[in-house]
């Protein structure tokens, strides 16, 4: 553990602001890192030829990432790393107190060692499997050195992803995880809505749903006004259930010990641990599909195959969503595509309740550790003595259940808007709606007083 500790002092990171900042440094950093993320989207790869990754545009949405850009590998590491660390930490094979203060600094520090190791790591078998190669036919010594150029271009991309996830984190709002995923998400809805420019795949059809819905209207296409309708609905349905599913919450009466008639409500939220499940699950799908991919490019089906960019077989098939409803439109439903889709579901269901209770357990969230921060600001619950092992008992009747049930139900948001068609992948709608929203409520909270009256008034600071 002290190996780890030395090396990662060794490793660049960004410093933390000396004193707290005000809501306009903040959104000046967030503005800031925003834009470097949507210039490092746009510049490629030097080198490149084959892009093998470029079918997998839905899932690089997933992934804050655009593969064929510098920034191919997006937030893959850091998704990658805090999966293993958590399983690690979770199954008791890291043996780390996540209550104490060096605890803390020791999992912060090997996460630091491992998002770098998983950089380095992703870069190589990105390039050396094919997925981002150099251009077919150069001699055996520049092939060899053009490859070595992309992984060092990846490398360079993919840790600029980390640093500038440190700046949101230390000088922004929220995370820059949060923020990439958001972005990519909003710029695909935004496309896919309103585009009016020819799809590459069919140049008689625009590739916003909107433009092709009046087309299709005009032209008399039932089927695919229909389809484009249904992508439409199914987006807007599930940013609503999303937003109802974050505004549930069960509150718990406190009052202050010292001072009697004056209490507040504790929060819990229905969905406890926010996004961060089907984050982790979708990054954890997607890199599925990338490696199933990648091994197949290199003549190693071990996860699968692929036909015409679509999963045809093996693991891959079975973790990715059959557009249901446009079968049902098209009239090409079979009954091994409903299977494919309960399958999808389940999964991603179950593993969003799964990780939703290992981050409650690495995220400092569990009832013992809510129980003394509650103590620590000097709150109790009215009729109960001061003791955490009272409150602790307290909490625990809903923290287990809102940590799987909240985990549960995102998981089956984003399944349902997979399963529809929406205008982005579902779990990347349900992804930005959450971030937002949670964006909203931090800003809200945190800088009220510092907003703009007319900010403030729109944003329920003034009552």
């Amino acid at each position: 553990m002290s190996l780890i500790q030395k090396l990662s002092k060794y490793i660049p990171d960004v410093a933390g602001p000396s004193k707290k900042l005000g809501f306009n440094q903040k959104l000046k950093w967030t503005g800031i890192t925003l834009l470097l993320y949507y210039i490092l989207l746009h510049i490629p790869l030097y080198g490149l030829g084959q892009n093998a990754l470029s079918q997998f545009k839905s899932l690089s949405t997933i992934l804050g990432a655009s593969f064929g850009s510098l920034i191919s590998l997006g937030i893959g590491p850091i998704v990658t790393a805090s999966i293993v660390l958590q399983l690690l930490s979770g199954s008791g094979i890291l043996k780390i107190d996540l209550t104490k203060t060096e605890g803390r600094a020791a999992f912060q520090s090997m996460q630091k060692v491992f998002i770098l190791l998983f950089v380095v790591f992703e870069a190589i078998v990105y390039v050396m499997m094919g997925g981002l190669a150099p251009a077919a036919g150069l001699a055996p010594g520049a092939y060899g050195f053009m490859q070595l150029m992309l992984i060092i271009q990846l490398i360079v991309g993919g840790y600029m992803i980390v640093l500038m996830d440190g700046v949101v984190q230390k000088w922004g709002f929220g995370s820059g995880v949060s923020l990439f995923i958001a972005a990519g998400v909003s710029r695909e809805i935004f496309i896919a809505a309103f585009s009016p420019f020819p799809s590459p795949l069919n140049p008689d059809v625009p590739v916003g749903r909107i433009p092709y819905l009046v087309q299709a209207l005009g032209t008399g296409d039932v089927t695919g006004a229909m389809a484009a309708i249904v992508a439409i609905v199914a987006t807007v349905g599930v940013f609503a259930l999303s937003v109802y599913g974050q505004s549930m919450k069960v509150e718990i009466p406190l009052s202050f010990g010292r001072i009697r008639g004056h209490g507040i409500r504790w929060p819990l939220k229905f969905m406890y641990t926010s996004n961060i499940p089907v984050i982790l699950i979708a990054a954890l799908m997607a890199n599925i599909q990338l490696w199933g991919r990648l091994l197949e490019s290199w003549g190693r089906p071990l996860l699968g195959t692929f036909q015409n960019g679509v999963a045809a077989s093996g693991l891959v098939k079975w973790v990715d969503s059959p557009s249901i409803v446009l079968s049902l439109i098209n009239k090409t439903m079979t009954s091994e595509m409903v299977l494919q889709a309960l399958v999808y579901s389940f999964l991603l269901i179950i593993g969003s309740a799964f990780f939703s209770v290992l981050w409650v357990k690495t995220a400092n969230m569990s009832a013992e550790s809510q129980a003394k921060q509650i103590l620590s600001s000097g709150m109790q619950i009215p009729g109960f003595r001061r003791d955490p092992r009272v409150l602790e008992s307290i909490l625990n009747r809903y923290i287990p259940g809102l940590t799987v049930m909240g985990g549960a139900l995102v998981g089956l948001l984003a399944a349902f808007a997979d399963l529809l068609g929406a205008l982005s992948r579902g779990t990347g709608i349900l992804l930005a709606v959450m971030i937002v929203y949670k964006l909203y409520e931090d800003i809200s909270r945190e800088h009220a007083m510092d907003l703009h009256p007319a900010l403030r008034k729109m944003m329920g600071g003034d009552k």
